[in-house]
């Protein structure tokens, strides 16, 4: 898949994005470093526009419908999220439970494949927006990552997030063990992120080449101040060069979420210190064009978006 330079953007942000990058990439290793970290400096170096669930503004995430068209508006890289059939196959699906996006109800890990493949994945959508429906989404199917794997191989990049790791324990090893086969760990092809430290800590252990990425999600503490969710990291404005240094000795980069409830939780100075520290951050949820700008702007080095085209549009 083609990645796409800046060199058509408004030059104070490239400006600004080139000096974070500079800082940032001037501390990537070829190849493992001492911690046995391994990243894809030559992918890393450009701003990546990663499809969140797909084109999932367009279409019913997780669907084939949603990963088409955000290949065919530019994606750099397909998100995926994965939880566990009771049969132990490895289901692309946000929600734990099915309630939300499918016809069926209770936890993904409660059905079988059979079960789970006799879903429909694609009304809700078409009920939800009404101004974006298709027919065509209706009856569309759970998809297995073997069959995504199966439908794109090497043709696209894959962005997966371990779902409720301590709900399968197995996730992990399975998940290591396809990707391998499938030769995409060796071709640089797949990034893992996850909220858990425990499950990226393991990944790491199971094979030290792929790169991983510390999902974060900041959000008011009831006392005042803010929070991260898994306590991965102290508040923004109390983050150290020590915390992101932590991060960095197993990940190369984070995922902060950048907005809640309409407040800004981070801002340009915890990007450019993640930067200092060896670190990228793509944020995420992005959908709106002028916060789209302003990160940009900040020198963020992806974005996840349910609108690749809109994105697009600026990067091109």
């Amino acid at each position: 898949m083609k990645h796409r330079d800046l060199n058509r953007r408004p030059l104070t942000s490239l400006l600004a994005i080139a000096a974070s990058l500079l800082a940032f990439t001037a501390q990537l290793p070829a190849h493992a470093d001492d911690s046995g970290v391994q990243t894809h400096p030559d992918d890393l170096k450009t701003f990546k526009l990663i499809a969140h669930r797909g084109a999932s503004g367009h279409a019913p995430e997780h669907t084939w419908a949603a990963y088409d068209k955000a290949r065919e508006m530019g994606a750099d890289y397909l998100e995926l999220d994965l939880h566990m059939s009771a049969d132990g196959e490895i289901i692309v699906i946000h929600d734990d439970s099915l309630d939300r996006t499918t016809n069926g109800e209770g936890r993904v890990q409660e059905h079988n494949l059979e079960q789970l493949k006799a879903l429909d994945a694609g009304s809700w959508f078409n009920e939800k927006y009404p101004d974006r429906a298709d027919e065509t989404y209706v009856g569309a199917k759970l998809l297995t990552l073997d069959e995504v794997i199966g439908r794109y191989g090497k043709e696209v990049r894959y962005y997966i997030e371990t779902k409720s790791p301590q709900r399968y324990p197995e996730l992990q090893r399975e998940l290591v063990e396809t990707l391998d086969e499938a030769g995409l760990i060796e071709s640089g092809s797949v990034v893992i992120q996850s909220f858990s430290q425990a499950s990226l800590q393991e990944i790491r252990g199971l094979n030290a080449d792929i790169p991983l990425v510390q999902l974060l999600w900041y959000s008011p503490r009831e006392e005042g101040g803010l929070k991260e969710w898994n306590d991965t990291t102290p508040a923004p404005e109390d983050m150290t060069d020590a915390d992101f240094k932590k991060i960095a000795s197993y990940a190369i980069g984070v995922g902060p979420n950048v907005i809640y409830r309409g407040n800004e939780v981070i801002d340009q100075r915890f990007i450019e210190q993640a930067h200092n520290n060896g670190l990228i951050v793509h944020s995420y949820t992005i959908n709106e064009p002028e916060q789209m700008q302003r990160l940009i702007g900040w020198g963020v080095d992806g974005m996840f978006t349910d609108f690749p085209d809109r994105l697009r549009a600026m990067v091109d």
